[in-house]
């Protein structure tokens, strides 16, 4: 997916429902937040499954969007 076609995403659904859109973008911090941790901390297996589930509920998050 291209940043051009995350970004249009996200105006869209900003317009849309602009709470759901504020606690999906707090989610994508939490998973980039994770995801330095596992860079800081490669051998940490409960940051690893912190973030294993951080990805996943944004994935989760973001088809039901699309699916509205």
């Amino acid at each position: 997916m291209s940043t051009d076609t995350t970004t249009a995403e996200t105006t869209s659904e900003q317009i849309t429902n602009p709470q759901t859109n504020s606690s999906t973008d707090a989610l994508r911090h939490s998973v980039v937040e994770f995801l330095m941790a596992v860079i800081g901390a490669p051998d940490d297996e409960e940051i690893a499954r912190h973030a294993d589930a951080a990805v996943r509920a944004l994935d989760a998050r973001l088809i039901e969007e699309r699916t509205g």
